[in-house]
């Protein structure tokens, strides 16, 4: 129980500091806002001071920033409908910025207990693979696989794992880096010796140590929140083609419940507050991606949006309708809110077919 309290606050957390990023801007630029809300639902506390109302609610699921002239019309010349296309773009923006720095930090937290970090390097090409004269050496250190960085050991795996037939390879070697090009190495079917059978490349290989200083610690954990958006947009892209479905998709009610699952199956409370701080940093980029999407309703759709408008008014000096703008937002509100709630009834069959 003691972690789906700590989960459900996790998610109040990562939106409040969304909301907050907002907030910040919004009066940075002399935009009015008038209430902060930490949490949803009815009042706890309340607080006037100038003209903001503060507020803290009775539900931590999140919180909201209420701008003048956010959603409606306002002659407030303070309203955020009447500010700077770019001041806009800035505060609309920086919610997700706010939630790229929060995972940034939380990662941070992670690598700081590092004594290194490891690298994948080829040790040797297994015989039999037809990899002799694939232009791999021992001793090369992996630098990208199919354009795609590897920053850390288990990168390496997770693309081949995508990878088609012939691989792009990119290696240090020497202080140089190689580039070799459509390498040939399919999977091949490898039976063991208890009987399995499994698929391999014909690659051997072994880690290379990086120490951890506090130079690369902070050069590996924005590398972590790097490797966290590249994996939001694989599993989009997954999404997509058709690779994933819907059923893939965990929404709230499966995120709480694989959260209390990590925690309480964790050897120790340690290693519990671990995994969910692991978790929390993937949810608050996941957060910072999926909201920047030029979807309606969304901050990404709202950018969307000011950009055109901008190139309209560049070429015809006309701008979309703001009720129109209005129309599209709601209906991709209710979009979103549908497709919520079709994830959230999958994750609660799941939960009650166990």
């Amino acid at each position: 129980m003691i972690y789906i309290i700590v989960a459900i606050l996790m998610f109040g957390v990562i939106i409040a500091l969304h909301e907050l990023g907002h907030f910040a801007t919004a009066k940075l630029f002399g935009v009015r806002v008038n209430e902060f809300s930490i949490g949803m639902g009815p009042a706890l506390l309340k607080r006037q001071k100038g003209e903001t109302l503060y507020s803290v609610r009775a539900l931590p699921v999140g919180g909201y920033c209420a701008m003048e002239g956010e959603d409606e019309e306002s002659s407030d010349p303070r309203a955020f409908g009447n500010t700077a296309w770019w001041k806009k773009i800035i505060i609309l923006s920086a919610g997700s910025a706010m939630n790229l720095l929060t995972g940034f930090v939380l990662v941070l937290i992670l690598f700081s207990r590092n004594n290194v970090f490891l690298r994948p390097a080829i040790q040797e090409m297994n015989p039999g693979f037809g990899l002799e004269n694939c232009g791999l050496q021992a001793g090369d250190v992996v630098h990208s696989v199919d354009g795609h960085r590897v920053y850390f050991y288990g990168n390496l795996g997770m693309l081949l794992g995508r990878a088609g037939e012939d691989v792009d390879w990119v290696v240090e070697r020497n202080g140089e880096l190689v580039e070799l090009n459509d390498v040939h190495m399919p999977l091949q079917e490898v039976k063991l010796e208890d009987g399995r059978t499994v698929y391999q490349r014909g690659l051997l290989l072994n880690a290379v140590e990086v120490p951890a200083t506090v130079p690369n610690i902070l050069k590996y954990s924005w590398y972590g929140t790097i490797d966290f958006i590249r994996m939001v947009w694989m599993s989009l892209g997954d999404l997509l083609s058709g690779a994933a479905g819907l059923h893939d998709v965990a929404g709230p009610v499966g995120i709480v419940n694989l959260i209390s699952e990590v925690g309480s199956e964790s050897p120790t409370t340690s290693a519990a507050a671990y995994n969910i701080t692991y978790f929390a940093a993937l949810i608050a980029v996941n957060l910072a991606v999926m909201n920047m999407l030029p979807l309606p309703a969304l901050d990404g759709g709202r950018i969307f949006f000011l950009l055109i408008n901008g190139i309209l008014y560049g070429l015809f000096r006309k701008k979309i309708d703001p009720k129109y703008e209005a129309y599209v937002h709601m209906a991709g509100l209710v979009l979103l809110l549908g497709l919520m709630l079709l994830v959230t009834f999958g994750d609660v069959r799941r939960l009650l077919g166990r």
